[in-house]
């Protein structure tokens, strides 16, 4: 996914409202609303994918975390038609969501909030996704962000599994 793509992406809150602005706007404009309430935030961005038939569909979010006092999301779905093993499944999840964490790292530490990334693969390798957890690991934690594999993955494992 390219800058342009990235910039396309639909998002939207979980009450399915549409944000208006683009996403780095958005999450600016979030990002001092909430502290200027003086909330302490830390973000967490996963993606998930289902396969329904031919179509692999995906979900990226946003999650913002208030320090005790709960947390919100912003949510962008896809799909693909193209056919892909598990663990080209799971490089790609990774990957929509490095794209986001990229894109936004300068923004998150210009308000100096906390990043991580997280990856819907089980480290137990008696799950297929485990295929993929040294691939998504070096790749998260190569472009310099925190990785969050399940159960700590929450991001993607609760929050985009729910809305995918």
């Amino acid at each position: 996914m390219n800058q342009k793509a990235l910039t396309e992406m639909r998002w939207r809150r979980l009450n399915g409202r549409q944000l208006e602005l683009p996403i780095a706007d958005a999450v600016r404009e979030t990002l001092i609303r909430e502290q200027a309430a003086g909330h302490r935030l830390k973000v967490c961005i996963g993606t998930d994918s289902q396969v329904r038939g031919k179509v692999t569909e995906f979900a990226t979010v946003i999650v913002f975390l208030r320090e005790k006092k709960g947390g919100f999301m912003f949510i962008a779905n896809y799909k693909s038609v193209q056919k892909m093993t598990i663990r080209e499944r799971m490089i790609l999840e990774v990957g929509r969501s490095v794209e986001i964490a990229y894109a936004l790292c300068n923004l998150l530490d210009e308000h100096k909030v906390e990043l991580e990334v997280h990856a819907d693969i089980n480290t137990d390798p008696a799950f297929e996704s485990n295929t993929a957890l040294k691939e998504a690991m070096g790749y998260i934690l190569g472009m310099g962000f925190v990785f969050k594999a399940k159960p700590e993955a929450f991001a993607s494992s609760a929050c985009a599994d729910k809305v995918c």
